[in-house]
């Protein structure tokens, strides 16, 4: 019998990614999902070493090379898909207000209390970051 918590297709992800892109990634970091490395084999392995993506899977935490801040990103989505009950389409503007929170708003303890904006060098001024990244949105371009 299948295991089905990795029955998710991963290939058409990893096709747009490389359209969008417009090329082959020289290396792809996942976890040891076997779905993972289905679509790698499907969609970047070659036969020439040379032309080949390098794949990863590390399950570690710590290390040189792993994908603890993707699986991070993703357990504050699923958090909040279960909140919500779930996100019914993909192009939803939540995820995109999730990323302003999570790079403009959120203090990260690994930047020492910054938001990855502030890091960047990115300050968003005022009380209430929400209130100007909207009023700052909204504004007519001259």
């Amino acid at each position: 019998m299948a295991d089905t918590r990795y029955s998710a297709d991963i290939r058409p992800l990893f096709k747009q990614a490389k359209q969008l892109a417009g090329k082959q990634p020289k290396t792809l970091i996942t976890d040891g999902a076997p779905n993972f490395h289905e679509a790698y084999e499907q969609e970047f392995w070659t036969a020439k070493k040379v032309n080949r993506t390098e794949h990863i899977r590390e399950i570690a935490l710590d290390g040189v090379r792993h994908n603890n801040k993707m699986e991070r990103m993703n357990g504050e989505i699923r958090d909040r898909e279960r909140v919500m009950r779930t996100l019914e389409k993909a192009d939803t503007p939540i995820l995109t207000g999730m990323q302003i929170f999570h790079n403009y708003i959120r203090p990260h303890e690994a930047l020492n209390g910054k938001t990855p904006a502030e890091a960047a060098g990115i300050e968003i001024k005022g009380k209430n970051k929400w209130m100007t990244i909207v009023q700052n949105a909204s504004q007519k371009r001259q």
